[in-house]
C-alpha cells in the first residue's frame, strides 16, 4: 500500500431527477484503491454499484443525473467536474471500462476489428500493421483464437459470451491502470469465466493494474478480490479485506447475501407425460462467404443434427460452452431461427407451418432473451411492453383489467406495480431481466425457452426467479427450456440436462446422472470447472 491511492472516491452521492422525483442512488459512498489492488463492489441489483462505476469516468447523463456531493480523484487528478476533452483522454487509456451488457455496449454496424482497432487508433495512433497484429494478440488472450477468421464479423453474429471477450479485449487493449469490470463474467460459460478471470490476474501482476469488479457472483469475489465493498440501497454497509468480510460479517445485509444461494431441486415431474416440443436432426448453419462474389465457402455449424423431446411439466437444461450453439438451438425450436429437420409443437408440424399459421400458437410458447436490456422497447413504458402481448392475443379484456394483469406478473417477479409506467432506462440490469420474465409469464404459456434468465441477477434475486419458475411449473404444468452456464441453477431447474459442444450433443440424460456422474470426459470437465471455481477456501480460482 502506499500513501496516495490510484483511485479515492470520497463521499459520493448520485442523485436522478430533482425535488420531488428526486432519486437518491448513491449517497455518501467512500473507497479507495491501490495500485495493483482488486477491490470488488457487491450488492444487489439496484444497489448503485454501476452507477458509482460509471460514476468515475463521469458516463451518466447530464442533466438527468447529477453529484450533490462528492470527490472523484485519480492518480492525485481529481475527475468530478473535469473537463469533457480531457476525460476522454483518461476514457479508455488509463481506465478503462467492461460493461454489463455487451450486445448493447457495442457498435451494431461495426465489425468487431473495427471495435478493438479503434482504441489503439485514438489513444496510441498505430499504424494499421501493428494495430491488426494487436487486435490478433488480444483476442488469443480473452480465448477468441476462433474468431480471428471473422475479424469483419459484426457483434450479432457472436454468441452472448463471445460479445464479452471482445468487449474484455477492447478495454485491455491499452494497458490500463485502472479497469472497471462490471460483471464481466456474467456471461460467460464456467470454463472461459476461469481463463478470463485467470488472464485479468495474469495482466494485473504484469502490468500492475488495478481492478474495481462490480459483480454479484460471491465465489468469484472470495477467489480474485482483497478487498470488499458491500453496497445496500446507495451506501456502502461494509467494507474490509475479503477473508475477513467473509469469515466474519459484520452487517446483517452483508449475512444476508452470503447465506443465500440457489438450491434444492425443480418438483416431480410426471414421467409419463406427454411431449410438448420435439426436434429431429435440427440444423442451423450459417454460411462462410467470401471473396468478391461473396461465394459460400464453408458453413458455420450453430446446430447440428440435434434430437430432443420435452414433456408437458418438465424442464430440460441445455448447458456447453459459450458458442457451443445453445441459444440458436432455442431460438430454431421457435421459429425465430431458419433451420432444417422436424420441429413438433403439440404435435404440430412447425417446421411446415407460415408465419400466419404460428402466430396463433406464439401465446403457448414464450422466451425470456438473454440481454434484458437489448430485448426491451427503449420507447415503450413497463406496461406497454408487457401488454403488448396481450393485446396482440387479444386477451386480458379492457384497459383496467389488462392493467391487472400487469400488476399481477409484476408482483410474481419480485416488482412493484408503480413501477409499471417507468421506461427500461430507469431499472438495473436485474429488474429489466424480471420485467422479461413477466412480459412471458403474463400469457400463461405452456413452454417457456429461458436463455440465461438469472445470469443478470445477483444471487439472492437468482434464488427467487429459480423458486418463482418452479412454482409457475407447479401451478400451470408449464415446460421449459432452461439454457445457462451457471450449473448450481441448472441443478436447481432441471430435470434432464443436455449437453452441447460445436452444435453437437455430447451428452444428455437424467440430471442427478449427468451433474454427479458424467459419462464423458467433457461433461467432467465443465463440471469441475463449475464447481471448482466457485467457493474455494483457499481463495484460488481453478481452471
Amino acid at each position: 500500500m502506499t500513501d496516495t491511492p490510484l483511485l479515492e472516491i470520497k463521499d459520493m452521492s448520485v442523485s436522478f431527477g430533482q425535488g420531488m422525483r428526486e432519486v437518491k442512488a448513491v449517497r455518501g459512498a467512500s473507497f479507495s484503491i491501490e495500485k495493483g489492488e482488486t477491490v470488488a463492489l457487491v450488492g444487489e441489483s439496484g444497489s448503485g454499484k454501476s452507477v458509482t462505476a460509471l460514476s468515475i469516468l463521469q458516463l451518466l447523463p447530464y442533466p438527468v443525473a447529477s453529484h450533490p456531493s462528492g470527490s472523484v480523484v485519480f492518480q492525485g487528478e481529481e475527475l468530478m467536474g473535469a473537463p469533457q476533452s480531457r476525460l476522454r483522454q483518461v476514457r479508455g487509456d488509463r481506465i478503462a471500462m467492461i460493461f454489463q451488457e455487451p450486445l448493447t455496449s457495442l457498435n451494431p454496424l461495426h465489425s468487431i476489428y473495427r471495435q478493438i482497432s479503434e482504441v489503439l487508433f485514438l489513444h496510441k495512433h498505430m499504424t494499421k500493421t501493428d494495430a491488426r497484429a494487436r487486435v490478433l494478440e488480444l483476442l488469443e488472450l480473452v480465448g477468441l483464437g476462433s474468431a480471428i477468421s471473422r475479424l469483419d464479423a459484426l457483434p450479432h453474429e457472436f454468441s452472448g459470451g463471445q460479445q464479452q471477450r471482445v468487449m474484455i479485449a477492447m478495454a485491455l487493449a491499452n494497458d490500463p491502470d485502472l479497469l472497471i469490470a462490471d460483471e464481466p463474467t456474467t456471461a460467460l460459460d464456467v470454463t472461459i469465466q476461469a481463463q478470463v478471470l485467470k488472464l485479468l490476474g495474469e495482466l494485473q501482476e504484469k502490468l500492475g493494474m488495478a481492478i474495481l469488479l462490480i459483480t454479484h457472483d460471491l465465489g468469484i469475489v472470495r477467489g480474485i478480490s482483497d478487498r470488499v465493498c458491500v453496497m445496500n440501497d446507495g451506501e456502502i454497509v461494509e467494507q474490509g479485506g475479503t477473508a475477513e468480510v467473509f469469515a466474519n460479517p459484520q452487517h446483517a445485509y452483508t449475512r444476508h447475501l452470503l447465506e443465500t444461494e440457489p438450491g434444492g431441486a425443480p418438483g416431480a415431474a410426471d414421467e409419463h407425460a406427454p411431449s410438448l416440443m420435439s426436434c429431429d436432426d435440427l440444423k442451423v448453419w450459417f454460411p462462410i462467404k467470401r471473396g468478391i462474389l461473396k461465394r459460400t465457402v464453408d458453413h458455420v455449424k450453430a446446430v447440428d443434427g440435434i434430437t430432443l423431446d420435452v414433456k408437458q411439466g418438465h424442464t430440460l437444461g441445455v448447458v456447453g460452452e459459450s458458442g457451443s450453439g445453445k441459444s440458436t438451438l432455442a431460438r430454431a425450436l421457435l421459429r425465430l431461427e431458419k433451420s432444417d429437420g422436424s420441429i413438433q409443437f403439440k404435435h404440430r408440424p412447425l417446421h411446415s407451418m407460415k408465419s400466419s399459421e404460428l402466430r396463433p400458437l406464439r401465446r403457448d410458447m414464450q422466451i425470456v432473451f438473454q440481454d434484458p436490456f437489448g430485448s426491451l422497447s427503449p420507447r415503450l413504458s413497463i406496461a406497454q411492453i408487457i401488454e403488448e402481448g396481450l393485446v396482440v392475443h387479444d386477451l386480458g379484456g379492457n384497459y383496467d383489467a389488462r392493467r391487472k394483469l400487469i400488476a399481477d406478473a409484476l408482483i410474481e417477479v419480485g416488482m412493484e406495480p408503480s413501477m409499471m409506467d417507468r421506461y427500461p432506462h430507469e431499472f438495473s440490469g436485474g429488474q429489466r431481466q424480471r420485467i422479461c420474465i413477466a412480459r412471458a409469464i403474463v400469457l400463461k404459456p405452456d413452454f417457456i425457452v429461458l436463455d440465461e434468465p438469472t445470469s443478470a441477477l445477483d444471487v439472492s434475486v437468482q434464488a427467487q426467479i429459480v423458486d418463482l419458475l418452479r412454482d409457475l411449473q407447479k401451478k400451470h404444468n408449464i415446460a421449459y427450456l432452461f439454457i445457462s452456464h451457471d450449473l448450481r441453477v441448472v441443478r436447481a431447474m432441471s430435470h434432464e440436462i443436455l449437453v452441447m459442444r460445436e452444435g453437437k450433443i455430447v451428452e444428455h440424460g437424467p440430471a442427478a446422472q449427468v451433474m454427479d456422474d458424467p459419462k464423458e470426459p467433457y461433461t467432467r470437465a465443465l463440471m469441475a470447472a463449475a464447481f471448482e471455481l466457485k467457493a474455494d477456501e483457499t481463495g484460488v480460482v481453478h481452471e
